[in-house]
Order: C-alpha cells, then structure tokens, then sequence
C-alpha cells in the first residue's frame, strides 16, 4: 500500500450518479479528494484542464463508452493511471482496456466490497506509476553517468592523441639535427610506432563507442600513413590492405597497429631492393571459433631459413604485442617471399 497521507486525487469518471456519490464518501473517508463526471467527454476535458494522481473510467456511458476516450486519456502529456471500471462479466472488455493501457481494472456494484477493491486497485496502480519514475530516474542518471564518463574519456583520448603528436613532431625537429644516418633511422623507425599508437587515440576522439576500434577502419588509415611514408614514386614498394570488418578492444587495436607497423616498416626495408618496387600486403580476415588472423607478406627474397633482417628490436617489439594479444607471430616458410601470420581470439 502507499503511504495516503497526502490527499489522493481521483477524477471517477461513471455515469451512475449514484455510485459516483458513494465512491466520493467512502474514499474521501481515507483522505482522497474524489471529483466526479457524468460522461466520458466531460470526464476527458477535466483532465484536460486540471491536475489528477489518478483516474477510475466507468465502461458503459452514453455517448462514448470507456474503451473509446481512454486511447484519448493516455495520449495527453502526462496522463495519470486510469483504473477501468466495469458492471459487465464479461472478461474480454477488462482484456481489452488492459491491453489498451489501462493500469487495472474492477468489476463495480453497489456494495462497500467495490470501493474497498477500487482504493485497493487504484493504490496498487499509483505505487506501480511511483515505481517506473523511480525506475526512470535511476536511468537517467545512469545515462547522465555514462554519458559523463564516455565524454571524460573521449577528452582523455585526446589529449594522449595530441600528446603523441607532439612527441612525434619534437623527434621530426630533433631528426633536423642529427647528421649521423644511423641515429636518424633509429628516429624515424620510433616516430612511426608513436604514430601507429596515436592513431588508434585519434580514432576513438572520433568515435560514437569509445570502448571497440573498427579495425577495418583504423588500418585503412593506418596504411595509407604508412604508404605515405613509404614515397609516393613509383620505385617505392606499394602498400595494399584487404580487412574485415571487425571491433576489437582498444588495447587489441594498439597491438595489432604496432605490429603492423614493425612488419610493414622492416618488409619496406628488406624485401625489395631500392628502385624494384614490389607489393607488401596486409590482410585481416576472420575465422572460425571467434578467431582472427592477420597477414602482412611481400614477394621478396624471403628469410633463407633465418630470422627476419633488422637490429632485433622489432622483432622483440613485434613479440611483446603478440604475447599482449595471447598469440605469437608464425613466418610461412613455404611462402616465396616473407609471409607473417598473427591468428588471435576477437
């Protein structure tokens, strides 16, 4: 039961002078101010024109019966419960206002048991209206709550994004500096992995879901950055991506990205000689159980049953971020040139 200790308006809206006297005594006895309309038109522009916690709707009327005005009750801003009230046995008329929105509804006679099941049925429907704003409420900040946290962390992404920006472009001032060809490789090589992290922030600043990177996406983005960085003549090696569509984790995307990135950038270095062109191609493609693999291979010469060309440490960056990914990076040793195969669980 509801606390009644604040007055309960109730329009009762029954053609039945009689009983509509009888409803406004007895309730108006357990502190509810009970107004009353003879016909369904009337019982319609009160609400219309005044404020009501809750409405009981009588079925039989002349003129429009209950199942007719009751469609127009519940489409007004904020129309209060309405309790359907009805003298037929008939089960199908109670089946068809419940279905049409009616909170409940009670089978009316002359005796004190009727008003006692209509306070009863129009307190349960009052508490269930309680219960859905208070339902409502909580949602509301929920959202609010998730709305604030998705904003804080677009921020977040943000600023990392500009941040890594701004150590790329404090490197492109320091290359500017550096004679020694050796320390500007080395330079360029950690610019282009800073910017392989960046991008995935940049993507999620822009981005509706700020917990799942669109790989399809971000690696288009990502291989024409490094196609860029690659030359634009058409000596240089030409970069080529096939990818399914797929979301995966942030920290899924920033390994994946460094990956490709160490296996595009060493393919670049090794696979072709200056001047020979060449393609280097990057698939990502789903497969079953959940899985993915992904696929950067070139036409070059291959290993020669050794280990991929460099320093060593892109093939150690390249093993952290597969073991990040709970997978290692396999070399096809039947393939001409090099071909590398990371398969992991989406």
């Amino acid at each position: 039961m509801i606390d009644t200790g604040a007055s309960i308006r109730l329009l009762y809206i029954d053609d039945d002078r009689g009983l509509s006297r009888l409803v406004q005594k007895e309730l108006s006895r357990h502190g509810y101010e009970v107004t009353c309309a003879p016909d369904a038109d009337s019982g319609y522009e009160a609400l219309q024109a005044g404020e009501y916690d809750v409405c009981a709707l009588d079925h039989y009327m002349p003129g429009r019966e209950g199942l007719d005005v009751l469609p127009d009750i519940l489409a007004l801003p904020s129309p209060p419960p309405v309790v359907y009230v009805t003298g037929a046995q008939d089960g199908r008329i109670a089946v068809a206002a419940l279905r049409a929105g009616a909170a409940d509804y009670v089978i009316k006679d002359v005796s004190e048991d009727f008003t006692a099941l209509l306070r009863s049925a129009v307190e349960d429907a009052l508490l269930r209206r309680r219960l859905e704003r208070e339902n409502e409420a909580a949602q509301e900040e929920v959202r609010l709550a998730r709305d604030r946290a998705e904003a804080m962390l677009r921020e977040v992404n943000h600023r990392v994004g500009n941040s890594l920006q701004l150590v790329s472009s404090f490197i492109s001032l320091q290359l500017r500096q550096l004679a020694d060809e050796g320390a500007r490789s080395a330079l360029r090589e950690a610019q282009v992995r800073i910017e392989a992290v960046a991008h995935v922030h940049r993507r999620l600043y822009t981005s509706s879901d700020m917990a799942t990177v669109a790989m399809d996406e971000y690696l288009a983005g990502l291989v024409d950055e490094l196609a860029k960085s690659v030359g634009p003549d058409d000596a240089s090696p030409k970069l080529s991506l096939r990818a399914d569509a797929m979301r995966v984790s942030t920290d899924q995307a920033v390994s994946l990205g460094v990956i490709v990135t160490e296996l595009v950038t060493n393919a670049v270095k090794y696979a072709y000689e200056p001047g020979e062109g060449g393609e280097i191609r990057v698939v990502l493609e789903t497969a079953a159980e959940g899985r993915a693999i992904l696929t950067v291979e070139d036409d070059g010469p291959g290993l020669g049953g050794g280990a991929p060309k460099g320093t060593g440490l892109g093939a150690k960056i390249v093993s952290a971020m597969a073991g990040g990914l709970r997978s290692a990076v396999e070399f096809d040793a039947d393939h001409p040139g090099v071909r590398a195969r990371l398969v992991f669980d989406l």
